[in-house]
């Protein structure tokens, strides 16, 4: 669809280009953070964009490799921050899609062993998902610790709690070939407002791969996993109706390239206009998945179409 608008490849777009890729399309995906909102403060003008879309008829659904808040959480953080029509079945997290592989894909029996935040566990618990509950000692060792013997499965996800034993835990449990090993996500780092970073749910799963010699499976982006959720809860989904809008190269606009999904990068998040550029210029041809198909300042910049949309209705 981009290539019949003439401006394919990174390219930022506004005014008709922009009203001609809303009436285009008919589902958006929308990443959260550095998209919709950063931290507690929703990015000028998204409230307006999304009430907008959903007003006009439009599917919205928004897919966040966030693994550290249950969807119930998600919803009240919409709702608080001025997106009044969005509901539970527009969220897909990374959390929420690994208990959707655990129970429906692999149909996991045994417990899971999960590294990550109390979200990820709630989202595993509302699914059926057994998670190894932790007992140790405060001062117990991988070399006097218990494990338990029906472990079916490793999960990764952020944790801000990690600690050594906990990975010591995990690389045991991945010597069973037929335990499995999952990640939420591949994200490396976040940003935060202080110009600090935060280690991502990647880098945990990095230290575990190297322990383990063993590679995990990753439920969300740039995975299509995230992608089959969508389309098994919504009928119909056509992916060349389908547009991602996302901040980050390296898992939105390559989840979109995966699920044959226009892309749309806005520079209020981690990625900029330049990297997609050097990405598009780039001599290795499995680096223009990571080039967008069009660039925004902001999604706000949404908003003048559907101003004009609505005078015109008037």
């Amino acid at each position: 669809m981009a290539g019949a608008f003439g401006f394919k490849g990174c390219q930022k777009i506004r005014g008709p280009q922009i009203r001609s890729l809303l009436e285009a399309k008919d589902f958006f995906l929308f990443d959260c953070d550095g998209v919709i909102w950063h931290g507690e403060n929703a990015i000028t003008g998204a409230a307006k964009v999304v009430n907008a879309l959903i007003r006009h008829g439009k599917n919205v659904v928004f897919v966040t490799n966030n693994s550290t808040r249950p969807r119930e959480n998600y919803v009240h953080k919409f709702s608080r921050l001025g997106f009044t029509d969005v509901m539970l079945e527009q969220i897909f997290s990374s959390s929420y899609c690994s208990a959707l592989y655990l129970r429906d894909v692999v149909k996991v029996c045994g417990q899971v062993f999960v590294i990550g935040c109390e979200g990820l566990r709630t989202e595993l618990q509302e699914a059926g998902i057994p998670c190894l509950e932790e007992t140790d000692d405060p001062d117990a060792t991988i070399y006097d610790c218990a494990l338990a013997p029906d472990v079916k499965a490793v999960l990764v996800g952020h944790d801000d709690k990690l600690t050594f034993l906990k990975l010591a835990k995990a690389s045991c449990y991945l010597k069973d070939p037929d335990c499995l090993f999952l990640a939420t996500d591949n994200d490396p780092w976040h940003p935060l407002s202080s110009g600090r970073i935060l280690p991502g749910s990647g880098s945990l799963t990095a230290a575990l791969e190297v322990a383990s010699g063993r590679k995990a499976t990753v439920i969300g982006k740039p995975s299509r996993f995230m992608f089959e959720c969508i389309s098994s809860q919504f009928r119909g989904v056509d992916p060349a109706q389908c547009l991602m809008v996302g901040d980050r190269l390296e898992t939105d606009m390559l989840f979109g390239s995966n699920c044959g999904l226009d892309t749309m990068l806005t520079l209020t998040g981690v990625s900029q206009i330049e990297e997609a550029e050097e990405y598009r210029n780039s001599d290795l041809s499995t680096n223009h998945s990571l080039v967008p198909d069009y660039v925004v300042d902001t999604i706000a910049d949404f908003l003048p179409a559907f101003e004009e949309l609505e005078e015109e209705s008037n």
